[in-house]
């Protein structure tokens, strides 16, 4: 018997945000195939999308590579609807669930959640009854399990529970690196989460990919603490080790990702005591690393007036913070503007700050991209 909601399943989500990509920019329709066969042969089998993630790209991509290929039965698919990106009001917000039903052919999500709720915008998913919404379809059989992904401090995710106590699974953003960070409280949500006795699903456990290349310094840690393991497979078996995770959702861009995931998720094994011990050196080393919290999710991007290419930018400008790397920091950050804004062209109008899941200081952080590169 489970000792909490979704204890069986693998411990290794597919995140598909951040799918493989043709030059041309599409999404790699037979390399993302390739993924999902090596996925569901090691025995795996829950994937992740929503509908907002590459213009609905990504559900698109579910069908062709996981529905349209393996018996429903055989899978787990979970599948968003944001009320603050790509909504306008209350219909437009409801019309997503039934278009994620059309364009993923799934007949029914068996895993499915109110998107990335912040302090600016959970009230909206109140004002829209989109709460009361997701439980209509679960009556219908077309949702299985309903819940949330959420990205604020523990008083609001305190809130939202107390209020909606039948919510059965949250998703929180977990990884070692922001486990005590202030803007992240990654702990405290977990406590929260776990106090209301909610299982958890783990996003960005690898902070957006920088885990899986962190500062020198921490990959000295893990190398002298085991030299034959990947810097991200200390990541991601860090918080699936954690009580009450349901699964641990990796974004995956390409099958050598894949295969280097399932070299350690395939017969998952907790960290141990040495094992926690060198993850907590690091935390040490993160801590006083100040680099830039950006994941690369982009949603900064989409109402920009300036066509600011803001986690380019925060990417470039972390390669000289994190790895003293001026001058590559500075070339990255050519090609990062060529053709679109650059970090000057910001007009402190906050539309960035308020679509941020990392509660990141975009404004402040783009005038120091400014001065650190000379436009």
């Amino acid at each position: 018997m489970e000792r909490y909601f979704g204890e069986a399943t693998p411990k290794l989500g597919f995140g598909l945000m951040r799918l493989p990509k043709k030059a041309s920019g599409k999404i790699d329709i037979e390399q993302t195939k390739k993924m999902v066969d090596l996925f569901m042969d090691a025995g795996l089998n829950y994937f992740d999308t929503a509908y907002v993630y590459d213009g609905g790209d990504s559900e698109r991509a579910a069908k062709e590579a996981l529905v349209d290929r393996y018996p429903r039965e055989s899978y787990t698919l979970a599948t968003k609807l944001c009320a603050w990106m790509g909504a306008h009001n209350e219909e437009t917000a409801k019309q997503q669930f039934y278009t994620s039903l059309e364009r993923t052919g799934a007949g029914y999500f068996d895993y499915y959640l109110l998107h990335a709720l912040q302090a600016g915008n959970y009230k909206t998913y109140d004002k829209y009854h989109l709460w009361d919404f997701v439980k209509e379809q679960k009556e219908k059989g077309l949702i299985k399990h309903w819940g949330f992904s959420f990205h604020a401090g523990p008083e609001i995710l305190d809130e939202i529970l107390t209020k909606h106590p039948d919510a059965e699974f949250v998703q929180l953003q977990l990884n070692y690196a922001d486990w005590e960070n202030p803007d992240v409280t990654a702990r405290a949500n977990y406590e929260v989460a776990r106090k209301h006795g909610k299982s958890i699903i783990v996003m960005e456990p690898i902070k957006g990919g920088a885990l899986a290349n962190p500062p020198k310094e921490v990959q000295d840690i893990f190398r002298n603490a085991n030299p034959n393991t990947s810097f991200a497979s200390w990541a991601i078996r860090y918080v699936a080790s954690l009580e009450g995770i349901i699964t641990v959702l990796s974004g995956m861009s390409n099958v050598e990702q894949m295969e280097d995931n399932l070299s350690y998720m395939k017969n998952f094994m907790p960290l141990n005591v040495e094992e926690q011990n060198a993850i907590r050196k690091a935390q040490e080393v993160i801590n006083g690393v100040k680099s830039i919290p950006c994941t690369g999710c982009h949603y900064c991007t989409s109402g920009c007036p300036k066509q600011i290419p803001i986690p380019e930018i925060f990417a470039a400008r972390n390669k000289q913070l994190v790895w003293g790397q001026l001058e590559e920091g500075k070339t990255e950050y050519s090609e990062a503007v060529a053709g679109n804004g650059t970090a000057s062209d910001c007009i402190a109008c906050g539309q960035c700050e308020r679509a941020c899941p990392q509660q990141i200081s975009i404004i402040d952080r783009l005038k120091d991209c400014a001065s650190a590169f000379g436009r």
